[in-house]
This record gives C-alpha cells, sequence and structure tokens, in this order.
C-alpha cells in the first residue's frame, strides 16, 4: 500500500477516523511484502538496501525498512486478490532485475543463518526506534506479509476486527515460515513472533469497543512517547487510518508468490466473511486467542487448537480445513480464479515444513540457496492470473 497520510490532530479524533475507515471502497486489498536482500556468495543478509533502492530510482512500489538488508514491497490497492497477487509477482520479477549481480532476494519470516542482531537503516523515520530499543531493535530481523483489506463502513470495520481477532492464530499457523535462526532448526514452526515480542504492542491485540475508545488509546500513546503515529501501533492485527483498512500483520513472508495468494486469500475471504457475520455478544478474552497462538507458532498446521468457546480441542489441519470449508462459496464470488486453493494447500505442506524437508536435507545454507531461488517461483498459480483481462 502505497502513499503516506500528513497526521492532522482532527484525523484521530473519534469523527476523522470514522471518516477515514468510512472512505475506501469495500474489500479492496493491498499489499505489503517484506523481502531479505542476501550476499550473492555467502548468502548472509547483505546490508544494501539503500543502493538497491537508489537502482530503483524512486519506484514507489518499494521502500526501505528498519533493517538494512531488507526493504519492502507494496502494491496499490486492487479490486480483489488475483490482482494484488499479479501486482505481487510483478513487484517482485522487477526487483531481481534491479538487483542482479548485487544482492539476492528472498522472502521468509527470518533469515536461516544470520548472526541475531544485524545493521539498521539509518534514516530518520527509524531514529527513535534505534535509540529507544537498541540491541533489542538491532534483532528485529524478521520479516512479514502485510495484507490490507478495506471493510469500506466504519461501524464495520470494529464488528470484523473484533472478530477477526479469534482467526489470527489460523492464519499465523498457515503462514508459519521461520522455522530455521542462527543456524538451527528452532523446534519452532516460526521463530518470528517470539523475536518480536522483544518489543512492546506484539501478538493478539486488545478488542476496540469504539472509535471514541481507540482515538483515546492513540493519545494516551502519544501523550506517554510510545506511539507517536498509529504506524507505531504494532499488534499483528490493526486499523490502519493511513488507508483506512484493517491491517493483518500476522503471518510470516511466504517465500513463493503462490503462498503468498493463499494466505492473501483467506485473508480476504475471512473479513468478506464476517461482514456477513452477527457480532459476537462480546470480544474473546485474549488470553484464549494467545492459547492458539502459541500453538500456531510452536507447530504450524501440525498441531491442536482449541475452541474459543468451550475449550476442546482438535487437529489444527481439521480446524483449518472446516475454516476453509464454510468460506469456499464467498470465496468463488470473490474470486473465480480459485486462489483460496492455494490456502487449502498449505493446510497439508506449508513453509514450515518444507523448510524442514529441505534444511534436513541440505543445511541451512542449502536451505537459504533454496529460499532465494524460488523468489520468482509463480508454477502453482494459472497462467490467466497474468493477464489483466482474465484476474476476475
Amino acid at each position: 500500500m502505497t502513499g503516506h497520510r500528513q497526521w492532522d490532530s482532527s484525523d484521530l479524533e473519534a469523527g476523522g477516523l470514522e471518516s477515514i475507515f468510512d472512505s475506501p471502497k469495500p474489500l479492496t486489498i493491498g499489499l505489503e511484502e517484506e523481502v531479505m536482500l542476501l550476499d550473492p556468495e555467502t548468502l548472509d543478509l547483505a546490508p544494501l538496501a539503500p543502493r538497491v533502492l537508489a537502482k530503483l530510482d524512486d519506484d514507489p512500489r518499494f521502500k526501505g525498512e528498519l533493517p538494512a538488508a531488507q526493504l519492502e514491497i507494496l502494491t496499490e490497492p486492487a479490486a480483489g486478490v488475483a490482482e494484488a497477487v499479479a501486482a505481487l509477482a510483478a513487484a517482485r520479477s522487477d526487483l531481481a532485475a534491479v538487483t542482479g549481480g548485487l544482492a539476492l532476494p528472498a522472502t521468509a519470516g527470518v533469515h536461516p543463518f544470520a548472526p541475531a542482531e544485524g545493521a539498521l537503516n539509518d534514516s530518520d523515520r527509524y531514529a527513535r526506534i534505534r535509540s529507544e530499543y537498541g540491541p533489542i531493535a538491532r534483532r528485529q530481523l524478521v520479516a512479514s506479509l502485510q495484507i490490507h483489506v478495506a471493510v469500506g463502513d466504519a461501524a464495520e470495520t470494529l464488528h470484523v476486527y473484533n472478530g477477526l481477532r479469534d482467526h489470527l492464530p489460523e492464519l499465523a499457523a498457515l503462514a508459519a515460515n521461520a522455522r530455521y535462526y542462527e543456524g538451527r532448526d528452532t523446534g519452532l514452526a516460526s521463530v518470528r513472533p517470539k523475536i518480536a515480542e522483544t518489543l512492546p504492542r506484539q501478538g493478539v491485540p486488545p478488542p476496540i469497543a469504539s472509535w471514541e475508545e481507540f482515538a483515546a488509546e492513540l493519545g494516551w500513546g502519544r501523550t506517554a512517547g510510545a506511539v507517536a503515529e498509529p504506524r507505531l501501533w504494532w499488534w499483528e492485527l490493526r486499523p490502519n487510518p493511513a488507508f483506512g483498512t484493517l491491517e493483518v500483520r500476522v503471518p510470516d513472508s511466504q517465500t513463493t508468490v503462490a503462498d503468498a495468494a493463499g494466505i492473501a486469500s483467506l485473508a480476504h475471504v475471512l473479513v468478506a466473511w464476517l461482514r456477513e457475520r452477527d457480532a459476537p455478544a462480546r470480544p474473546t478474552p485474549t488470553w484464549r486467542i494467545e492459547q492458539n497462538r502459541w500453538s500456531a507458532c510452536r507447530h504450524g498446521v501440525e498441531g491442536m487448537m482449541a475452541d474459543l468457546a468451550t475449550g476442546e480441542s482438535e487437529p489444527t489441519r481439521a480446524r483449518l480445513h472446516r475454516l476453509l470449508d464454510e468460506l469456499e462459496p464467498l470465496a468463488e464470488r470473490l474470486d473465480p480464479n480459485g486462489l483460496l486453493d492455494q490456502a487449502r494447500r498449505l493446510v497439508d505442506r506449508n513453509g514450515a515444513i518444507r523448510q524442514r524437508e529441505v534444511g534436513t536435507d541440505l543445511g541451512v545454507e542449502g536451505l537459504t540457496r533454496w529460499l532465494a531461488d524460488r523468489f520468482l517461483d509463480t508454477e502453482l498459480l494459472p497462467d490467466r492470473l497474468f493477464r489483466a483481462d482474465d484476474r476476475g
């Protein structure tokens, strides 16, 4: 999602927030994908983002991130998932062309063997983070896929937000793609959330009852010096006032475009589905969602999750397949390209599982090369996805 809002104090009052979230066209979607830059010879992280961005000549689809060995791909708001995924694939291709000989782009939740601390971007945008968090900031060498979906109505946005909190663990389990870290198998499907938790405002977000409540929380954060602007409200799901969207921040960066398509499709259709459902009597207690979040982090799709009302446990795969079955009719109306099938594929064999297989066979350096080799892989996606007239 491109663009940068200049904040006026009235924007962050309840009325201003409602106006922002009433504005977008419903169910438009944008993607932000954090990409690692690797040294072509050593495959270690290469802190070359400023040089790569200079070669991109101010292309608005790319921007720097906190780590100096990372940049972000941003897509414009799209009418549907197919258009957003096609834009992501095109941006990956253009980035790979520019980095040839200088760096190798690759996507996963973390680098498999790089040291825990790394160089940071020295731009003014990140000065406060570098100063406040010091060595903790230098450990934030993590990469996520952030999915923006517009609800298009302020009241409905909060209704969907509160319902979507419950499903963050399923999204996290499906998108788990960060098994190896500092040269070893961590035993986690994704170590990225545990690294992120060393910063504040991470994990399952609080429920939000009204725009007055959200405005008050942002106001408290500004006064406390913790949330000088809304982009520092870092939870794994947030209403994003810069775009008037719900921003799903729980997924790891996905190794292939097809994997990213599956995660984006699930997030998109979940928002559409929740728009059509009645609001829950009360938000689910955060600790119950966090219990399932731990299972997602530890086991990915191979674990167990508990029913948020009864506590009864079932295999995560069964839970995901049942959810996908319920979403399928709506997905067929939203996306004639069938991209939710990519999500169903990941239920059986997602990024964490493939990392374990490749890491066992080839070691961590072989795994890292494998990640880079698949940056442009679109093999599992239909050819029509890349023809503008056929995206639906």
